[in-house]
């Protein structure tokens, strides 16, 4: 099987079902920075970490690829004729929401207060981290525009908002556990 089809070379693509639009659609933006984060996701876990974390970071490349192939999908063409979903893939869930707060809550537990505003670096892991976490945002700002117009399971939305909270926490985490200070952004007095 050849890698390339030609079939976009007219600025278009296909949705899962066949639809075509444009490269530039929202529907498409929204997916292809899900799959932007992933990638950094993999970069991150590729870092000298804790195993852990790694492990985590593996299931999160999986629930993204799994909102990739929703996303992905024509909100028409979602159910086939026979009723069933187009999709055969478990689903981004509640559960997977409440697996993020949980990991969120005992990171927080064994930080420090926040008592400035964090800058990103300190160490290429950490960095790595924030990267991710600015692109999970903007995968979640792409993804509320494309639900305004074609509303999906909102357990999207609040997957992609809990995420990029687990990584700033683990960017947190992950100062602590490789020792290095985190950079507070002390603002200048104006004169």
């Amino acid at each position: 099987m050849k890698i390339y089809t030609k079939t976009g070379d007219k600025g278009t693509t296909a949705l899962f079902g066949g639809t075509r639009v444009p490269k530039h659609h929202i529907r498409i933006e929204s997916y292809g920075t899900v799959d932007e984060l992933n990638a950094y996701i993999g970069l991150l876990k590729d870092q000298d970490i804790d195993q852990n974390f790694k492990e985590i970071l593996f299931d999160i490349q999986h629930q993204l690829f799994t909102i990739g192939a929703e996303l992905a999908t024509d909100p028409e063409k979602a159910k086939l004729k026979n009723g069933k979903d187009r999709l055969n893939i478990q689903k981004v869930a509640e559960k997977e929401i409440e697996f993020l707060e949980q990991e969120i809550d005992r990171m927080n537990d064994d930080l420090p207060v926040m008592t400035h505003f964090i800058l990103p670096g300190g160490h290429p892991a950490v960095s790595y981290c924030h990267i991710a976490r600015c692109v999970c945002r903007r995968a979640e700002r792409l993804t509320t525009a494309l639900y305004d117009l074609e509303p999906f399971e909102d357990a999207i939305l609040k997957y992609l908002n809990r995420l990029s909270d687990y990584l700033f926490v683990l960017a947190r985490m992950l100062s602590k556990s490789l020792q290095v200070e985190e950079i507070k952004w002390i603002p200048k007095k104006s004169s």
